[in-house]
Formats: C-alpha cells, sequence, structure tokens
C-alpha cells in the first residue's frame, strides 16, 4: 500500500482524494518511562493512523559544534532504544510511524539560527549530524516506519551547507528504503533547495493568519488563503505532496497571531480559539489532492495528566480540540474502510 500512496503522491499529484490516504497523526512527545498500552489508547481513541516518534540531539549553544545523542543522561524515549520501543508498540496497534530526529538547543533557542563560526566547526558538527541521522535511518529501516524525517526548522544549516544536504540525502537512501522527507519551518519551506529528492514537502505549519484576540472561522479562513495558494504552487511546481510535519495552535488568545510561540506567556486560556483554529485548518486542507496531512503538535504520553481548561499551551489534550481533530480523523478512517 505505501508504494501506491507513494505513485499517488509524487506523480500523479491531481488525484482524487479518494484515493489519497491522509496521514492523521500526533506528535508523540518522548518519555522518560516506557510506552505501555495505557499510552497508546488515547492516540488510538483520537482515531490517528500514524505517529511521529522524535529522538533528539542535544547542543549548548546556536554556535556550538558539539551534538550529543543517545546518551545514557537522555531520557528512554530520547536515545535508540526508547524510540525502537515506541515504534514497536505503535506498530503492534496498527498505527504507522514517522521518525523525526531533532535538535534540541540549551534554552530553547530557535534551531533555524544554528550557525557554525568557523569551517572547522561546521565539518565537526556535520560529522556529528550524520551520524545522528544515519542512527535513526537505519532504526527507522529495521522498523519498517512509513515515513523519515532528514531534519526540523535548520534553516541557515541548509542554506549555507548546500553539499553536505545533497550528500546526507543520498546516504539516508542507501540505508532507508521509506519515503522521506524534511520539515520545514513555515518561513523557509518555499525556498528549501532539496524537495525534487523527496517525498514530501514536509512544513511545519505555524502560519500567522490574524491579528484578532478571538478569531472567527472567517477571519481564520481568510487569514488562510494566501498561503494556501503559495503551498498549492510549490507543491504543483516540485510534483509533491505537501505534509505538514507539525500543525496546531496554543489554546489562548491571539492563537492565530504568532502560532510558533513557545514561551510560558500568561495570555488568558482560550480553549475554543483552539478547537476553531483546528477546525478550519482541516477544512482548508483535508480535501485537497495535493496535501497529504499532518502530525498534530503535540500529544504526551501521560493523557490523563496533560493539558485541560486551564492549559494554554499546544497540547489538545482534554480540550475542545481534541474532539474537533477525533471527528476528523474518524471520518478519514470511516473513508478507508
Amino acid at each position: 500500500m505505501k508504494k501506491i500512496i507513494f505513485i499517488c503522491a509524487t506523480v500523479l499529484v491531481s488525484c482524487s482524494s479518494a484515493k489519497f490516504h491522509k496521514v492523521n497523526g500526533v506528535s508523540f512527545v518522548s518519555s522518560g518511562e516506557e510506552a505501555s498500552q495505557q499510552h497508546i489508547d488515547p492516540v488510538l481513541n483520537v482515531q490517528a493512523n500514524y505517529a511521529a516518534i522524535m529522538p533528539f540531539g542535544f547542543t549548548s549553544d546556536i554556535n556550538s559544534p558539539d551534538l550529543v545523542f543517545d546518551s545514557d543522561r537522555q531520557w528512554f524515549g530520547e536515545r535508540r532504544e526508547g524510540v525502537e520501543q515506541y515504534i514497536q508498540k505503535m506498530h503492534q496497534n496498527g498505527v504507522r510511524i514517522m521518525v523525526k530526529p531533532q535538535i534540541w538547543i540549551s534554552r530553547g533557542a530557535f534551531t533555524g539560527n544554528l550557525k557554525m563560526l568557523t569551517e572547522a566547526d561546521w565539518k565537526q558538527f556535520e560529522e556529528a549530524y550524520e551520524a545522528f541521522i544515519l542512527l535513526y535511518a537505519t532504526l527507522a529501516e529495521e522498523t519498517q516506519s512509513d515515513i523519515f524525517c532528514i531534519g526540523t526548522e535548520l534553516k541557515v544549516f541548509v542554506n549555507e551547507r548546500p553539499e553536505f544536504w545533497s550528500e546526507l540525502i543520498t546516504k539516508v537512501r542507501h540505508v532507508y528504503h521509506g519515503e522521506i522527507t524534511y520539515a520545514a519551518n513555515w518561513d523557509e519551506y518555499a525556498k528549501t533547495p532539496f524537495w525534487s529528492r523527496l517525498d514530501y514537502i514536509g512544513v511545519n505549519a505555524y502560519f500567522p493568519l490574524c491579528e484578532e484576540e478571538n478569531p472567527s472561522v472567517e477571519t481564520l479562513s481568510k487569514g488562510w488563503q494566501p498561503w494556501k495558494a503559495k503551498l498549492k504552487e510549490v507543491s504543483k511546481n516540485k510534483k509533491s505532496p505537501i505534509l505538514f510535519t507539525e500543525f496546531g495552535y496554543r489554546s489562548m488568545d491571539f492563537t492565530g497571531k504568532k502560532p510558533w510561540l513557545v514561551d510560558r506567556n500568561q495570555t488568558d486560556v482560550n480553549l475554543e480559539a483552539q478547537a476553531r483554529a483546528t477546525q478550519v485548518l482541516f477544512d482548508e486542507f483535508w480535501s485537497e489532492s495535493w496535501f497529504a496531512g499532518g502530525f498534530v503538535w503535540k500529544w504526551f504520553m501521560q493523557h490523563n495528566e496533560v493539558g485541560g481548561h486551564e492549559d494554554n499551551r499546544f497540547t489538545p489534550q482534554n480540550k475542545p480540540a481534541e474532539s474537533v481533530i477525533r471527528k476528523q480523523y474518524s471520518q478519514e478512517r470511516k473513508t478507508r474502510l
């Protein structure tokens, strides 16, 4: 089935949505413990058919060439053994996988600004990053994971080191034979140079939609139109479908203004704004033949302990947005059946 989807998506971008099974995914956050059935059941309950499993590499600064990964000092779910266990547990429950290695910079600095200051530092960092990516590409092959993501929001790195990325894609293809993407930030994807060598145009879809405190459906939909037109154009030109490698909104006022914000601000909780923005995104994209689906940001293992009516963070868990997602993903499942 995977090969059929691949042909439909990359060669016949205009194929009917009835033949193109959407990725209805969650971004499954790593934890210090093994995944058990009680952690997977909420994923099944929301009717997700994919989960992004996200091992991490860590660096101390945007200019540091050191990258630590698969270390005993990391949480179980951030290491190779944990990623493998999460994948196996998801597969036992019929959930497909995108393996999505990511970098965390100390104090949450933006990875798009990661930049080495000397050629020697670039070489050192590239050697470490290649080892990081190939470790998990090999695991993705061994576990027969469906999609592998070669990087997330690394704008400067991608722009300044094109030869490295060209060689990395070739090396990943040698060890992994599934579908490949890259998770470009919303403001970098249009200029990412290597889409023709990947299977999906991956976009972290935190597009600014409006300035309103409590935006209406109409306002949010209007805000999407220029971004949607550009996404469609890029998909057509590159002859590849768009995949939202991340999408989501915080449950707070002004949720459509700067959806990428991860600061711990005290903006008032607005559960309905999150639900409304999520529904508009589904309405705008899920019926489009050039759109492959996406992974909601973000989904924690300890379902009963997160989210809720006093939380203004991204997770939709235990909020009205969870019901919106369940309804959409359920419709997709019924269509497939």
